[in-house]
């Protein structure tokens, strides 16, 4: 076996070499037109090559005589998580080849979903809306994630096969061509992967390798050992297959704070020392982003050149509950944490996290977060929305039916123009009002256990469980999907084109400051409906933001000081409800 690719099939001169980690078996076959037996070597290892079998040669593992299994490191399932594996050959003619990334400064991110993105839910349907994508102003999109998941349609957080694309959106062929246009264009591309459990449906791993798994449960199934060798190095190995053989720029790692056996050291330390390693020897600009609801200030480092053992930055959860409960007024379930939304939303602008430490009323007391007011802007992903904040809804309503135009437009001039590396969910560019529903496609009683689990969550975090859409519904899907055609018609076409000049204000103005930021010395207030904010520079100048965020006309503060206009112009004696004004003062 080879030492940096362990796992899966390895294509040889001669034929192809299956191999298995299957510590519980005692006989492992590969099954192409028959079986054929593996031969078991030191530590759980089988192996076998196969003459003549090569790209496009379809197989199974036979389990001691008792169940034929996919690949758990499958590159591809072109019948779904219970078929036969396929041998992918990931040799592609990238017309891009020249292509080394982008600064993470540059970032802004469009969030997306494959299959509801486009009436063709494909990937090569996807290709055909990234010159709109360009046009707004976006730097880079992150697709949610695509590891095999049963069913044909899911978020992708159900996936049970993690290097196998799911081919429900296309084959391996296509995805690359869509990270190949995407760079043609300038645009990176982020996937995001899930490292903290497995779907509930298709995963056999527990029948010949147990130990994956420890007796411990994560909110979505059971938790994964990296205390084991072999585990870890399926996740690490993992995570380079993506950057290597699809060319991803980066990936956005779901929810770590669910990893319940990290192991000493960490996995995410490895995973980000590999990952490390691999960028500087290809040459490449690769970042790595968390969610993580423990908002661990100190994995982050969006500064060095490959985040050696670290991050280059986190989703920021409380920037975006602070503008939810302020534009909605809404305060059940997680947003209870964030009735100061004003305080909130200010600590957010001026020092990354809200919570650094202090006890969380939703969490029953306990304490949460580190302090971050230590780190640079640019280690916080800030967002209005995303597929959580908008699927994690009974009804998966957007803002844009949640909250009044003009207060939305004010929450957008400051999210993207502040110094934070901004994300959008698709569509919000336009102001979509089309739903994102959870949605999956489940037979049997797991299908009727999602069901029931939707009604008890939504009874007893928000006392909202009538009328929620059927998460197995095709209809429910659909209702996902973007009307493209909406960019036309007004309100939409009005809100696409503030978008646009306000990510024109931010590559022109703003991106270019955000390497002479200096850390630790962020300051935003709120009082009395305006937000203040400042930035310094460290040629002496400063990045400020001035809001009036309230319904009525507000003074302009007297000690405000103004600079050169990136947004709105000079502000007026008297602010003007929901007005929002970016400068850079002299020096």
């Amino acid at each position: 076996m080879t030492a940096d690719r362990r796992f899966g099939p390895l294509i040889t001169p001669t034929g192809v070499m299956f191999r298995l980690w299957a510590p519980a078996a005692r006989r492992v076959a590969v099954v192409i037109d028959r079986p054929q037996e593996m031969i078991a070597l030191p530590h759980g290892w089988f192996e076998l090559e196969v003459a003549g079998a090569g790209a496009g040669t379809r197989y199974r593992f036979r389990i001691d005589d008792d169940i034929e299994v996919p690949d758990p490191a499958s590159a591809f399932q072109p019948q779904d998580v219970h078929g036969p594996s396929e041998v992918v050959d990931h040799a592609y003619a990238w017309t891009s080849r020249n292509w080394s990334g982008r600064p993470w400064h540059e970032c802004v991110l469009l969030e997306l979903h494959v299959g509801a993105f486009t009436r063709e839910g494909s990937y090569r349907g996807a290709i055909d809306k990234l010159d709109h994508l360009v046009d707004a102003g976006f730097t880079a999109i992150e697709l949610m994630p695509l590891s095999d998941f049963a069913g044909r349609w899911n978020w992708g957080y159900d996936g049970v096969l993690p290097f196998a694309p799911d081919s429900s959106y296309g084959r391996p062929d296509d995805l690359k061509a869509l990270v190949d246009a995407a760079h043609q264009r300038g645009l990176m591309v982020f996937l995001d992967v899930v490292y903290n459990h497995f779907g509930p449906e298709g995963n056999y791993l527990g029948r010949y390798a147990p130990g994956f798994f420890t007796a411990a449960n994560t909110p979505w199934g059971s938790a994964i050992d990296y205390r084991v060798p072999q585990v870890r190095a399926f996740a690490i190995e993992n995570a380079l297959a993506w950057l290597r053989d699809y060319r991803f720029d980066g990936l956005r790692l779901d929810a770590v704070h669910a990893i319940v056996e990290p192991g000493v050291p960490s996995v995410l330390a490895d995973l980000s020392l590999a990952v490390g390693g691999f960028a500087q020897a290809s040459g490449r600009q690769i970042h790595l982003v968390l969610e993580n609801d423990d908002n661990q200030a100190s994995l982050l480092d969006p500064l060095a050149t490959s985040a050696p053992g670290k991050y280059r930055a986190q989703w920021n959860d409380d920037y975006h509950h602070a503008w939810h409960v302020l534009l909605t007024a809404e305060a059940a379930g997680y947003y209870r944490d964030y009735r100061q939304a004003p305080r909130h939303l200010a600590r957010t602008l001026a020092e990354g996290f809200a919570y650094q430490g202090e006890p969380s009323e939703h969490r029953k007391g306990a304490v949460r977060g580190e302090p971050s007011g230590g780190l640079p802007a640019t280690a916080f992903v800030n967002f209005l929305q995303n597929h959580d904040q908008i699927g994690n809804r009974a009804r998966g309503e957007r803002l844009t039916v949640l909250a009044q135009p003009a207060a939305l437009a004010a929450a957008l001039a400051v999210t993207l123009l502040a110094p934070m590396p901004p994300l959008m969910f698709m569509g919000e560019e336009w102001g979509s009002l089309r739903p994102f529903p959870f949605f999956c496609d489940f037979g049997g009683d797991l299908a009727q256990a999602v069901r029931n689990g939707r009604k008890a969550e939504f009874a007893d975090a928000f006392g909202d469980a009538q009328d929620i859409p059927d998460a197995l519904s095709r209809d429910t899907f659909r209702s996902a999907v973007l009307d493209w055609d909406a960019r036309a018609r007004p309100p939409h076409r009005e809100r696409l084109d503030l978008v646009r000049r306000l990510l024109a204000a931010r590559a022109a103005a703003i991106v270019p400051l955000l390497p002479q930021l200096q850390a630790r010395k962020g300051k935003a207030c709120y009082a009395r409906g305006i937000l203040t904010a400042a930035w310094p520079l460290r040629d002496g100048r400063t990045l400020t933001l001035l809001a009036n965020l309230a319904d009525l006309t507000a003074a302009r503060p007297r000690d405000h000081k103004n600079g050169t206009p990136v947004w709105g112009g000079p502000p007026p004696q008297d602010l003007p409800p929901w007005s929002v004004y970016w400068a850079i003062g002299a020096a």
